[in-house]
């Protein structure tokens, strides 16, 4: 019994990990091509730099 087990385990390590993955992790070409085609459109289409708006400052009424 105990030398059958120990062989089980040898074939177990000898066999190696499986590597197994869900769908989710698999790449997809379709997928891939939508990302390209929406990172290159996201470039060319890039926002103008922001620039800083100077504040207004109101002057005070006197107190009364």
């Amino acid at each position: 019994m105990k030398r059958s087990c120990i062989m089980l385990l040898m074939l177990v390590a000898l066999a190696g990990p499986v590597r197994a993955a869900p769908p989710t992790v698999v790449p997809s070409p379709g997928y891939d091509a939508r990302l390209q085609e929406q990172r290159a459109a996201a470039s060319r289409s890039a926002a103008p730099a922001h620039q800083p708006v100077a504040h207004r400052r109101h002057k005070r009424g006197h107190a009364r």
